[in-house]
């Protein structure tokens, strides 16, 4: 990762008094990187869904309670740490009002636009057609730097 993440990872361990963590990742949100990074650093977003299957296809875990990670603006510099509070996988026609309006981005009815225009794209790359049914990654976190 570039110099800038770094140096963002130590200001905080230093703000914060941690010492011997590391982050998970760093990463950008979504398809509009820096307006859901502006909403993580104003505190209005505060979980996050993604595609259980994207997980499984790229052989990675699925984010873990505890585990802190950095958020990107669109330029790719470090705008916040996150730290994940809860993680739940679930079809995604149960996810409910109440998550939908922490992910910060708007009414329910946006929330599911966006998700299912997102999913269908990311799934066409590996043949696969979006269903209401499909398992999501419901991951509930708080911002942790910059206070």
């Amino acid at each position: 990762m570039n110099n800038r993440v770094q140096q963002f990872w130590n200001d905080f361990c230093i703000a914060t008094h941690q010492e011997g963590i590391e982050y998970k990742d760093a990463f950008q949100f979504g398809a509009s990187a820096d307006w859901l990074a502006d909403l993580v650093v104003r505190g209005k977003k505060t979980a996050t869904t993604s595609g259980f299957v994207f997980y499984e296809l790229e052989k990675e875990a699925i984010p873990k309670v505890g585990e802190h990670y950095i958020v990107l603006n669109g330029r790719e510099e470090p705008v916040a740490v996150i730290q994940i509070q809860s993680v739940e996988v679930v079809p995604m026609n149960e996810v409910t009002e109440e998550f939908a309006l922490a992910e910060g981005e708007g009414d329910y009815r946006s929330w599911w636009n966006a998700h299912e225009k997102f999913f269908t794209k990311s799934l066409k790359e590996y043949d696969m057609e979006f269903s209401p049914t499909m398992l999501v990654v419901c991951e509930r976190f708080e911002k942790v730097y910059p206070k």
